[in-house]
C-alpha cells in the first residue's frame, strides 16, 4: 500500500540482526492515515519484531485516523509476522484507531483469523468464591433425592421384568442364567466355607469364656446354632456375596455401559431389563438360600470344633444340644432374610452398573459404590428383620 503523494516517511523503527533483513517502516498521509511497510525477511530466528516502536512513533506529532499495513515487500514470513500484527490490532484498539487488514496477505489472513477464533479462557485464572454451607448442603440433598428416585425407578423396571418372566414373556438366554447360578452358587462355596467356619469357631470361644464360668460349657452349641442360624449364617453370606457378586455385577454392565453394549441391545429392540438383569436376579434368589443353609451347617460345625476340642464336649452331645436349640421357625426365618438379601444385591449391583459412566475410572466408582450400598441395605433390612420377628414372636 502506498502512501499519498505528500505522505512523510518516519524512516525504519526496526531492522533485523546483522543479515535477516526484516525491517518496519513508518509512513505518514496527510489525510491522518498512517501506513506500516513490512519488508524483508520475517523469522523466529532472526528476532520477534515488536510493535513497541510503532506505538512510540504514533504517539508523536498528530493523532492519525486509520492504520494499514503494507507487505509488498516481504519475502517470506512465519508466525513472527502473525505476532507482530496482532500486537499491532491490540495496539490500535487500545487506542482507538480504526486498523485496515485488507492488504494483508490471504495466508496471514486466515491465520489471524483462525488464532482470533479461540477466544481467551478469562476465567482460568478467577478464583470462585467457595459456596456456603446451606448451598452446599442443599446440592447434595438434591443430588441424592434425584439418586433415589432414580434407584426407584429401576426397582420398578425390574418389577416389570420379573412380572414378564413369571408370565413367560420374558426374553434372556438360559445359559446366561445357568453360567451365573454356576458363578453365585458352586465358585462361591470356598469363600463361604472359610468365613462361615471361622464365624462359628469365634461364636464359641466368645460364648465358652463366659459360659464356662457358670459351668454351663454346654449351652456354646445353643449360641452357635441359633446365632448362625437366625443371623449370622444370612448376614455373613450376604455380605460375602455384597463384596464377590455384587461387584462381578457392576463392573460387567458398567464395562458394557462404557462400551454401549447396552445401548446396542435397546436399539436391537431387546430390553436390557429382562436380557441383563433378571437372569442376575434370579440367580441370586435361587443361590442365596442355599448358600445361607450350607453356611449353617459349616458354622455349626466350627462351634464343634471348639466345643470337642477346647470345652472337652462329645460330638454327639454337642449336635444333640444344637438340634434341640434350633427351631424349623428359625431356619426357615434366616433363609427368607438370605433370598431378600440376594435381591438386595442384585439390585444395588445392577443399578450402579447402568448408572456407570463413561469411562474406565467409572467403573471402579460403580464398583465401589455397589459393595458400599448393598452392606448398608443388608445391614438395614437386617434391622427391619429384627424389629418384624419381635413383634411375630418369632
Amino acid at each position: 500500500m502506498s502512501a499519498t503523494g505528500n505522505a512523510a516517511a518516519d524512516g525504519p523503527l526496526e531492522r533485523g540482526a546483522i543479515g535477516t533483513d526484516h525491517q518496519v517502516d513508518l509512513v505518514r498521509g496527510t489525510e491522518g492515515d498512517v501506513v506500516v511497510r513490512l519488508s524483508g525477511v520475517w523469522h523466529l530466528q532472526h528476532g520477534m519484531p515488536t510493535a513497541g516502536a510503532v506505538k512510540a512513533a504514533l504517539a508523536t506529532g498528530i493523532r492519525p485516523q486509520r492504520v494499514s499495513v503494507d507487505t509488498s515487500a516481504l519475502k517470506t514470513w512465519d508466525s513472527s509476522l502473525i505476532t507482530f500484527v496482532l500486537a499491532l490490532d491490540d495496539l490500535c484498539h487500545a487506542q482507538k484507531i480504526a486498523f485496515d487488514r485488507t492488504s494483508l496477505p490471504a495466508g496471514l489472513t486466515r491465520l489471524i483469523e483462525l488464532a482470533e477464533t479461540v477466544p481467551e479462557n478469562t476465567d482460568a485464572n478467577v478464583e470462585t468464591a467457595r459456596p456456603s454451607f446451606v448451598a452446599r448442603f442443599g446440592t447434595a440433598l438434591i443430588a441424592e433425592i434425584d439418586s433415589a428416585g432414580k434407584f426407584v425407578e429401576f426397582v420398578g423396571m425390574v418389577a416389570l421384568a420379573f412380572l414378564s418372566f413369571v408370565s413367560g414373556r420374558s426374553r434372556y438366554r438360559r445359559s446366561d442364567l445357568l453360567e451365573v447360578i454356576q458363578q453365585c452358587g458352586a465358585n462361591a462355596l470356598g469363600i463361604v466355607s472359610l468365613i462361615s467356619y471361622l464365624v462359628g469357631v469365634i461364636l464359641a470361644f466368645m460364648g465358652a469364656v463366659q459360659l464356662q464360668q457358670f459351668g454351663a460349657a454346654i449351652y456354646v452349641a445353643d449360641l452357635v446354632g441359633i446365632g448362625m442360624v437366625r443371623e449370622m449364617g444370612a448376614m455373613m453370606t450376604a455380605i460375602i456375596m455384597a463384596g464377590r457378586t455384587g461387584a462381578a455385577f457392576a463392573a460387567e454392565l458398567g464395562s458394557m455401559k462404557v462400551s454401549q453394549e447396552i445401548d446396542a441391545l435397546t436399539t436391537m429392540g431387546i430390553s436390557p431389563m429382562e436380557f441383563l438383569v433378571l437372569p442376575r436376579m434370579i440367580a441370586l434368589i435361587l443361590m442365596m438360600p442355599l448358600l445361607c443353609l450350607y453356611a449353617n451347617f459349616v458354622g455349626i460345625f466350627g462351634g464343634a470344633t471348639v466345643g470337642v476340642a477346647v470345652l472337652g464336649l462329645s460330638l454327639r452331645t454337642y449336635l444333640h444340644e444344637t438340634i434341640r436349640a434350633v427351631t424349623m421357625v428359625a431356619l426357615m426365618g434366616g433363609l427368607v432374610k438370605s433370598a431378600v438379601y440376594g435381591v438386595l444385591i442384585a439390585l444395588a449391583g445392577c443399578y450402579q452398573g447402568f448408572e456407570c459412566g463413561n469411562s474406565s475410572a467409572a467403573v471402579g466408582k460403580a464398583t465401589t459404590a455397589a459393595v458400599v450400598s448393598s452392606i448398608v441395605m443388608i445391614v438395614v433390612a437386617c434391622g427391619m428383620f429384627a424389629v418384624l420377628f419381635n413383634i411375630l414372636g418369632i
